[in-house]
């Protein structure tokens, strides 16, 4: 039984998500759908690469990842199949590709050649890519619905401003308890920190001089800042909203400074 997840922008209040579902069950009936957010803000491909990339992994390897981002067709639209780290992808190729690859290569890299359904022609997600996503999931070959290419359209994340002693990054994404989580990861984190102490400073003067391992680490209500499931140095407050409550929104900067014993 194949899985297929969902990433897409659709929200839950019309019928969208409802038709792209029936799509994929009327194609392939025992698959199994899971949801991993349908509350993306429409056509934000950032926000969706942070979502996927911290949450594909922790599916089976040969899920389908089905990415419903800017979709619509118009004449230059291409769409496309992944295989990546053993999963696989298909989307639009908007750019999205390339933020969930970063610096890494691809296994495989297919142009999607199947013909839209004139039925359908406002709704391609529902047509051209269930389709896709469906065959990846029988286990067909990526090679018996596209054409091979090379690269994806190129689009990166803003990446962290580095020197010696200073990491500046910025807010990518908030989650629905008002974690601010940046665009820090764990692994550059370590490389310039080098074993010294740290202050993380961000908006009101606000700061933070220590890590933590979990959210209750602290007393309620207090601020702390750790690396969480994303893999990226995340802010929050223990049992608070800390986007409300500190003031920090998305794309807004924050700087770690490390500091020599």
């Amino acid at each position: 039984m194949g899985v297929i997840t969902l990433t897409t922008d659709l929200g839950h209040r019309d019928f969208y998500q409802a038709a792209l579902k029936g799509s994929i069950i009327s194609q392939l009936p025992n698959v199994r759908i899971v949801d991993i957010t349908h509350e993306i803000p429409s056509f934000d491909i950032q926000r969706a690469a942070v979502v996927l990339r911290s949450a594909y992994h922790y599916f089976p390897k040969g899920t389908v990842h089905l990415i419903g981002i800017d979709t619509v067709l118009h004449e230059g639209a291409h769409y496309t199949m992944m295989k990546f780290e053993e999963h696989y992808f298909v989307g639009a190729d908007n750019g999205i590709f390339s933020i969930i690859l970063g610096d890494k290569e691809a296994q495989e890299l297919y142009e999607i050649d199947i013909m839209q359904d004139l039925r359908y022609l406002h709704f391609p997600l529902a047509d051209i890519l269930t389709k896709a996503a469906c065959h990846i999931a029988r286990g067909g070959d990526l090679s018996e619905i596209g054409q091979p290419i090379t690269t994806p359209l190129k689009k990166v994340l803003v990446q962290p401003l580095v020197d010696a002693n200073s990491i500046k990054g910025h807010v990518s994404y908030i989650d629905s308890f008002g974690n601010v989580i940046s665009n820090i990861s764990k692994e550059l984190f370590d490389e310039v920190q080098k074993g010294r102490s740290f202050r993380l400073h961000f908006k009101r003067n606000e700061s933070i001089n220590r890590l933590s391992w979990h959210y209750n680490e602290v007393p309620e209500g207090e601020k702390l800042c750790l690396f969480g499931i994303s893999n990226f140095l995340e802010i929050a407050i223990n049992k608070g909203h800390a986007s409300r409550l500190l003031g920090l929104q998305q794309d807004e900067f924050i700087m770690i400074e490390f500091i020599d014993a």
